[in-house]
C-alpha cells in the first residue's frame, strides 16, 4: 500500500516556487535560516490564540495580552528569530505592542469567543495526508462557518489557493464537522459561508467568496498533480535571480554548484555539460551572473550588517571586561585591550560663538563645529589662555573602548 503523502498548503506553495528547494526541505529535510517575519507573525498568531482561546471564560485584559507576548517574544534571542541585531528586534518587539494596543482599541469591547483558534487538522483523502492549521474558525449558524486567518506582513492580497484550501479542509474534516456538533447537533455538513484574511499591522479585515465546485475541482486537480510530481521525484530547480538571491540553499543547489546533493554523507556525481538539471527555457535567467550595481548593493548590505554586529560585539566585551575588572584579555587568535578615550562636548554653542569672536578666533573656525572648535584646542597659534576658556565650555567624560589587535 502507498505511504500518504504528508501535504500542505506551504509545502505545495514551495514545491511551485521551486522543486528543487522542497527537495532540500522535505526530502533532504534541511531547515531553512530563521527569517524574522516568521517570528514576528508566529508571535502575534501566539498572542491572537491567548485572546480568543474558547477554553478561557473571560477574555484577557489589554495589560495581560501585552505581558503574554513579552513572555513569548523574550522566551528566543535576536538571532532565533532571524533578526539581523538586537536593535531591530526591539522595533519588531515595540511594533508588536503597537498592534496590541491598536487591536484592542478597536475590538476590545466586542470580544466573542470563536469556535475554535489554531485548530490543527489533519484530512486524510485522496492518497494525501493534508495537514492545515485554521487560524479562527467563527460558527455562524446552520452549519455555515467563516473561517478567518491572520496576516502580518507589510500587505495582503487574494491567495486563491490558500483559500480553497481552507474551504476543502473546513467542508471535507471529520474533526470540524464533530466541533460544529457540539454546539448545534443536528447539523450534517459544514458549509463555509466566509472567508477572509485579518490584516493586524492595519486592523483591516478583507472578505472573499467561496469558491465554486467547478473551481474547487480543477483546484484539487492541481493538487494532485503536484503531489504525483513529487512522488515522482520532479525536482528540477526552477531559477530566477530575486528568488535565488535570497535562497537558504544555493550554496548546495545544482544551479551554482554542477553537482546533485545526495544529503550530509556527500555529494552525487557532477551533472555533465550536456545534461543540466536546469529547464532549458530556463536557462536564460543567468543566476549566478549579477550586475555591478547588484554587487554594489550587496557589499553594502553586508558592511552595513558587519558595523552592526562588530557595534554589538564591542558593547558586550567591554561590559564583560568591566565586570570582571580586565584591562586585557588574550583569545586564540586575538587580544582585546580596554582603553579610553575623552569624549567632549560643548555645553552651551551660543557661548562658544560668542567667545570665539571675542578672542578672535572664529575665522579660524570656518564653520564652529565640534570638530573645528576642538582642533584649536591643539593649535599652538592659539593662546593657553584662550584654550582654558574654551575648555571651560567643554563637558568631558571618559569612554571605554576595545582595541582589537592580533595575539602575539
Amino acid at each position: 500500500m502507498t505511504k500518504k503523502l504528508s501535504f500542505s498548503y506551504s509545502k505545495m506553495g514551495m514545491y511551485k516556487e521551486c522543486p528543487q528547494k522542497y527537495k532540500f526541505r522535505y526530502v533532504h529535510m534541511l531547515p531553512e535560516q530563521p527569517k524574522y517575519y516568521f517570528a514576528f507573525g508566529s508571535a502575534l498568531h501566539e498572542v491572537m490564540e491567548y485572546v480568543y482561546n474558547p477554553s478561557n471564560s473571560a477574555f484577557p485584559t489589554l495589560e495581560q495580552a501585552l505581558s503574554f507576548f513579552k513572555t513569548h517574544w523574550d522566551s528566543t534571542s535576536f538571532d532565533q528569530k532571524g533578526y539581523a541585531s538586537m536593535e531591530k528586534e526591539l522595533l519588531g518587539y515595540e511594533e508588536g505592542c503597537r498592534i496590541i494596543r491598536a487591536y484592542y482599541g478597536k475590538h476590545g469591547d466586542s470580544l466573542a469567543h470563536p469556535l475554535s483558534v489554531e485548530m490543527k487538522s489533519t484530512l486524510e483523502m485522496d492518497g494525501l495526508s493534508l495537514i492545515s492549521i485554521l487560524d479562527r474558525i467563527d460558527y455562524l449558524g446552520d452549519g455555515r462557518v467563516k473561517i478567518l486567518d491572520y496576516k502580518t506582513g507589510k500587505t495582503v492580497q487574494r491567495e486563491p489557493d490558500q483559500l480553497m484550501m481552507y474551504q476543502k479542509v473546513a467542508e471535507s474534516s471529520p474533526a470540524i464537522l464533530k466541533l460544529v456538533q457540539a454546539t448545534d447537533p443536528k447539523v450534517k455538513e459544514i458549509k463555509v459561508e466566509k472567508m477572509a484574511f485579518y490584516h493586524l499591522p492595519s486592523l483591516q479585515e478583507l472578505s472573499f467568496e467561496r469558491s465554486s465546485d467547478k473551481e474547487m475541482y480543477e483546484f484539487w486537480q492541481k493538487v494532485l498533480g503536484v503531489a504525483d510530481d513529487i512522488r515522482a521525484g520532479k525536482f528540477a530547480p526552477a531559477p530566477e535571480e530575486n528568488k535565488c538571491r535570497w535562497c537558504d540553499y544555493r550554496n548546495i543547489c545544482p544551479v551554482f554548484t554542477g553537482k546533485e546533493y545526495d544529503g550530509p554523507s556527500g555529494w552525487g556525481a557532477k551533472i555533465p555539460s550536456s545534461v543540466s538539471p536546469v529547464p532549458a527555457e530556463a536557462k536564460p535567467v543567468a543566476v549566478a551572473a549579477k550586475t555591478e550595481d547588484e554587487i554594489l548593493s550587496e557589499k553594502i548590505d553586508r558592511l552595513g550588517e558587519i558595523g552592526q554586529e562588530e557595534k554589538k560585539l564591542r558593547s558586550e566585551i567591554t561590559e564583560l571586561m568591566k565586570k570582571l575588572g580586565y584591562k586585557r584579555q588574550f583569545a586564540a587568535k586575538f587580544q582585546a585591550e580596554l582603553t579610553q578615550r575623552k569624549k567632549r562636548t560643548f555645553t552651551d554653542k551660543e557661548k562658544t560663538v560668542s567667545l570665539l569672536r571675542e578672542l578672535n578666533l572664529l575665522n579660524k573656525t570656518l564653520v564652529p563645529t565640534q570638530s573645528t572648535v576642538e582642533a584649536l584646542l591643539t593649535d599652538p597659534a592659539v593662546s593657553q589662555q584662550a584654550k582654558t576658556q574654551i575648555l571651560a565650555l567643554i563637558k568631558e567624560e571618559n569612554i571605554d573602548e576595545i582595541q582589537i589587535t592580533e595575539a602575539q
